[in-house]
C-alpha cells in the first residue's frame, strides 16, 4: 500500500511536467452491469477483465451519469459541456453545428494533435480533429464503411477491431512526436443488432446469462408512458433481425415488423468465408430452438438469452480493445504520461424490466461508466460516491491539460475527486429526454436525481414519478400519489425547477389532449411473438 501514497498525490504541475496525452475509449450502450468492476447483476460472467483492470489502476466513478440518455446527444454534451438545449443536439434527428466550440478545437489551441477514429453519429463532419475516420450514421459491424476527409472507403474486419487497429496506429505514430495528443477511440458495440466477432460467436455457450430481477415486470406502479413504449424484450424485441433467427441461409428476408434491417443488411458486405462461419455457427442453434419451440415466459427467456449473450459478446470485443491500447500504451512507453478514460454514451437496459435499449431517466439507462486512470494523480483502485455527468468530462480535460476552460461550460471539473479530494459538490442532477414520438415511443420528461431521491416530470402526459432509491433501487415503487410525501415532492419540485432554470432550459412543452395521447397510442406495435410466424429457413 505505500507505493500508492507517496508520488500519486503530489500536485500535478504542467510546468514541470509534459502535458499529459488523453486516450477516451467510448463505447455505445455499455450497461454498468455488464461491467465486472461495477459489481452488477452480470459480474459473474465475467465480461470485462481488461476495462475492470483499468478501473483497479484509476477511479470508478460509481454515480456516473447522462444528462440525456441517447447515442447523439450524449456525444454532443461531451464534445461542448453543454446541455442538449444549448449544444442544438437534443435527438438523434438534429444535425450537430460543428462550427460551435468544442473540446477538441480548445485542445488543439492548447498544442494537442487531435484525432476520433469510430462512431460518430452527429451528422455533420467531424471538426477540431487533425485526423478522422468515422462510421456513418450507426456503421456497419463488419467489414464497415468509414468516412474520411478524403471521401469513402470499406476497411474489412470486425468493426471494434477495424476502430482499434486505427486507434493504435495513432498512437504508434505520435510516439516519437514531440506534441500531446487528444485521442477518441470510440466504438459502435454493443449497439444493436449486437454482431459479435466470429471468434467470440461461441462465446458463453456452456452457460446460463443471469437473468435480471426485473425481467418479467409488468409497470403496474408506473407513470402511463411506462406501459406505452416500444422496447419490450417480449414484443418488440425482433427475432430476425435483433437475434438472426432466420438469417442463416437467406440475406434477403422481409419481415412486418422490423424496426433494424442492419443485420441482415450487413451480412451483404461479408465475405464468403465470413458468411459461411456465421451460417454454420447460426443455422443448427435455429433448428433447435424451432424444434423446442418455446410459448409465452420460455419464449421470452429464450430470446433474453440469445440477446444477452450477443450483447456480452459485442462488449467482448471492445474489453480486448481495452487490453490492446493499454498493452501498446506500454510497449510505446506512453502510459506513464497518459490519461485514459473509459466511458459509454449511456447505460442500457439488459433485459431489465423486461426492457431494452435506453432513453428513460431509470437508473439503468442513466448511469453511464466512467473509469480514469491518471498516473501520478489518481489513486489506483480508488472509488468516488459524488454525482457527476458527462456535461463533467470537457471541463475535466481541459484542467487536465492546462487549457481554459470558458465560462460557459455547464460542467464542473472532476479534477478535485480525481486527486481524491472532498470539494463542495452539487447534490442533484439534472436530466431531459426529448424524442418524441419517436423511435421506442419513449415520453419526453425531465428530472432530478438526489443522493436519495428521483423526480421524474412526463410533462406533456401531465404524470410524475418519485422513487426513494434507498428503499427501492429497482425503481419498483411509484410514491408520488402517497400523502406521506407531499413535503418531500413540493421540494423536488421546487429544486427541478431551480435546475432548469439554472441551465437556461425553457424547452419543457405542453401538455397533450386527450386526442393527441389517443392519437400516438394508436399506433403502438405489440405482438407478442411466436416462432411459426417468424421468418424460417424451412
Amino acid at each position: 500500500m505505500l507505493k500508492f501514497l507517496l508520488p500519486l498525490f503530489v500536485p500535478f504541475s504542467l510546468s514541470a511536467a509534459k502535458k499529459p496525452n488523453i486516450v477516451f475509449i467510448f463505447s455505445d450502450d455499455h450497461a454498468t452491469s455488464a461491467i465486472g468492476a461495477y459489481e452488477g447483476f452480470l459480474k459473474s460472467v465475467n465480461p470485462t477483465p481488461n476495462i475492470d483492470r483499468l478501473a483497479s489502476q484509476g477511479m470508478l466513478f460509481k454515480k456516473s451519469f447522462c444528462t440525456n440518455s441517447i447515442c447523439g446527444p450524449s456525444r454532443a454534451v461531451i464534445l461542448t459541456g453543454k446541455h442538449s438545449h444549448l449544444n442544438g443536439f437534443m435527438n438523434n434527428g438534429n444535425r450537430f453545428d460543428g462550427d460551435q466550440q468544442t473540446l477538441p478545437k480548445l485542445l488543439q489551441k492548447n498544442g494537442y494533435r487531435t484525432a476520433i477514429f469510430g462512431k460518430w453519429h452527429l451528422k455533420s463532419e467531424p471538426q477540431g480533429f487533425d485526423e478522422w475516420k468515422v462510421l456513418p450514421g450507426q456503421g456497419e459491424y463488419y467489414n464497415p464503411e468509414i468516412i474520411t476527409p478524403d471521401g469513402k472507403e470499406r476497411l474489412m474486419g470486425h468493426c471494434t477491431d477495424v476502430v482499434t487497429d486505427l486507434a493504435v496506429n495513432f498512437m504508434t505514430e505520435q510516439a516519437g512526436a514531440d506534441q500531446p495528443f487528444f485521442l477518441m477511440c470510440q466504438h459502435k458495440a454493443p449497439h444493436r443488432n449486437w454482431m459479435p466477432a466470429l471468434r467470440h460467436l461461441d462465446l458463453y455457450n456452456d452457460i446460463t446469462i443471469p437473468e435480471p430481477d426485473t425481467l418479467f415486470d409488468e409497470w403496474k406502479d408506473n407513470a402511463s408512458p411506462a406501459r406505452w413504449q416500444e422496447m419490450e424484450i417480449d414484443g418488440h424485441m425482433d427475432l430476425t433481425f435483433d437475434l438472426f433467427y432466420g438469417l442463416s441461409k437467406k440475406t434477403d428476408i422481409t419481415v412486418k415488423r422490423s424496426t433494424d434491417k442492419s443485420a441482415a443488411r450487413n451480412l451483404k458486405f461479408m465475405t464468403p468465408t465470413q458468411l459461411s462461419i456465421w451460417n454454420s455457427h447460426w443455422g443448427p442453434k435455429d433448428a433447435a430452438v424451432r424444434k423446442a419451440n418455446p410459448q409465452g415466459k420460455e419464449l421470452v427467456r429464450w430470446k433474453y438469452q440469445r440477446y444477452a449473450k450477443n450483447y456480452l459478446r459485442c462488449v467482448k470485443g471492445v474489453d480486448e480493445s481495452v487490453g490492446a491500447i493499454m498493452e501498446n500504451l506500454e510497449e510505446l512507453g506512453l502510459a506513464e504520461n497518459t490519461i485514459v478514460v473509459y466511458s459509454s454514451d449511456q447505460g442500457f437496459y439488459i433485459g431489465d424490466h423486461g426492457w431494452f435499449d435506453k432513453r428513460w431517466m431509470y437508473e439503468e439507462s442513466l448511469e453511464m461508466p466512467l473509469i480514469v486512470k491518471w498516473p501520478g494523480v489518481t489513486k489506483p483502485g480508488s472509488k468516488d460516491i459524488h454525482l457527476v455527468q458527462n456535461l463533467d468530462y470537457a471541463p475535466t480535460l481541459l484542467e487536465a491539460t492546462g487549457s481554459a476552460i470558458p465560462a460557459e461550460l455547464q460542467g464542473k471539473s472532476l479534477i478535485p475527486l480525481l486527486k481524491g479530494e472532498s470539494p463542495d459538490w452539487r447534490d442533484s442532477i439534472y436530466y431531459h429526454y426529448y424524442a418524441y414520438p419517436s423511435a421506442h415511443m419513449i415520453a419526453r420528461h425531465n428530472g432530478i436525481r438526489t443522493e436519495r431521491h428521483k423526480l421524474i416530470n412526463f410533462y406533456n402526459f401531465g404524470e410524475w414519478e418519485l422513487y426513494d432509491l434507498k428503499t427501492d433501487p429497482d425503481e419498483l415503487h411509484n410514491l408520488y400519489q402517497d400523502p406521506a410525501q407531499a413535503e418531500l415532492i413540493t421540494d423536488l419540485k421546487g429544486q427541478l425547477e431551480e435546475l432548469r432554470a439554472s441551465y437556461g432550459d425553457t424547452t419543457v412543452g405542453k401538455k397533450y389532449s386527450p386526442e393527441q395521447i389517443q392519437k400516438f397510442r394508436s399506433k403502438r406495435a405489440r405482438v407478442p411473438d411466436k416462432l411459426s410466424e417468424a421468418n424460417s429457413t424451412e
